[in-house]
């Protein structure tokens, strides 16, 4: 009997020994797929600027500072704004740059953030081009839009800017200027829950499966104000927002042609790289992305419905695609891995027009490569348009 009951207990012990880590596996995993759907609505300071003269800026070397190219960095909590080039010289400590410009405050030594976007303000602080702030109407409230007029006399084309998760519009300012000259018309729309667009209920990304209606919102004006044709731009999530919206919206026959850097074209492959990077185990992300589109438990994680990733994996479905697109990928990109991308161009190399590049980090091709990034821009919407 005795020992009977020393089973029993040591069964029990055991089932609840495993009960305290299925709890616990299921907290991490929550804890994983909260941040990837959470808007990070604060970003620290990340980069430190050590000396300044007037022609130059010595920065302490971090993965960003040592690539070549062209960046801006903000100061004073984003009040302040300097723009920096050419790297003139690297120690095991610092990195010494050419400093392009100042746009506003004035550069001191002292914490600072790095701005991969080069340009900070609207289209006409950075880029001297007249514009109008525009608020379209959009499912969950009003989308604050940049609309630029394009140069010259307008065929109808006009350009839809989508940047990325947790970035703002000023993302987009790196390819207005391309576009404008080619006579598109831009538009430049926050959607829902980022920096200054409208929030939704649940307060959450959804990676893509919940933003596209607000983007079709834009288009549908652009068409309303005259245009006779569209072409949707998308960085990183971006880029996944405009694939949902030519595989869903009654709207995308409107469109001609699709350019993509840096886009997230498969959520699994982009979040077991960040599992590794968090070092979590692989498995352990995946159970956090079961639980996005579990019914149940994607109440844990804070979402309006089941969000399942695996209709957003556009390598998978590449035989759907049906419209020219442009796609530049940085085998360096430090977030969202190049494999899916060139995937993706193998599987349709008649639609997928492929530019690789390499140093650039996360939606960065741009600023290591302008006049590259332009060309390819221009030409291909020349011969889409």
């Amino acid at each position: 009997m005795k020992g009977r009951r020393r089973a029993a207990v040591g069964a029990a012990a055991s089932v609840g020994t495993a009960a305290l880590g299925l709890v616990g596996v299921t907290a991490v995993a929550t804890a994983f797929a909260r941040a990837v759907v959470t808007p990070a609505r604060h970003k620290p300071d990340d980069v430190e600027v050590l000396q300044v003269g007037p022609s130059r800026v010595v920065l302490a070397r971090s993965p960003d500072t040592v690539v070549p190219g062209r960046y801006g960095v903000w100061t004073d909590d984003g009040r302040g704004h300097f723009r920096v080039g050419e790297v003139l010289a690297v120690t095991d400590e610092h990195v010494v740059r050419e400093l392009l410009g100042v746009d506003a405050g004035v550069v001191l030594p002292g914490a600072a953030r790095w701005n991969q976007y080069y340009f900070s303000g609207d289209p006409g602080s950075a880029l001297g081009l007249a514009h109008e702030d525009v608020l379209v109407p959009g499912p969950v409230g009003d989308l604050p839009c940049w609309s630029v007029p394009g140069a010259g006399e307008s065929d109808g084309t006009w350009a839809v800017l989508v940047h990325g998760r947790g970035a703002t519009r000023e993302e987009a300012l790196r390819a207005v200027g391309v576009l404008h000259a080619a006579g598109l018309t831009c538009l430049v729309p926050s959607y829902r829950n980022d920096a200054d667009g409208p929030v939704s209920p649940a307060r959450t990304y959804g990676l893509g499966d919940t933003e596209w209606p607000d983007v079709e919102a834009v288009v549908q004006h652009a068409l309303d104000a005259g245009a006779r044709r569209v072409v949707l731009v998308g960085w990183s999530m971006g880029g996944a927002i405009v694939l949902q919206l030519l595989a869903r919206s009654p709207l995308a026959p409107a469109v001609c042609a699709v350019v993509l850097d840096g886009p997230v074209v498969d959520w699994g492959d982009v979040l077991d790289h960040q599992a590794r990077t968090r070092g979590l185990p692989v498995r352990l992300g995946r159970y956090g992305v079961r639980l996005l589109r579990h019914p149940l438990a994607r109440r844990l994680v804070g979402l309006e419905g089941p969000l399942d990733l695996r209709l957003m994996d556009w390598v998978a479905r590449a035989e759907e695609l049906e419209l020219p697109i442009l796609l530049l990928h940085s085998d360096d990109d430090d977030y969202v891995p190049s494999g899916p991308s060139r995937r993706l161009a193998q599987a349709r190399p008649d639609l997928v027009t492929y530019v690789a590049s390499d140093r650039a980090r996360h939606t960065k091709e741009w600023n290591v490569d302008p006049q590259g990034w332009e060309r390819a821009v221009r030409d291909f919407v020349a011969a889409h348009r």
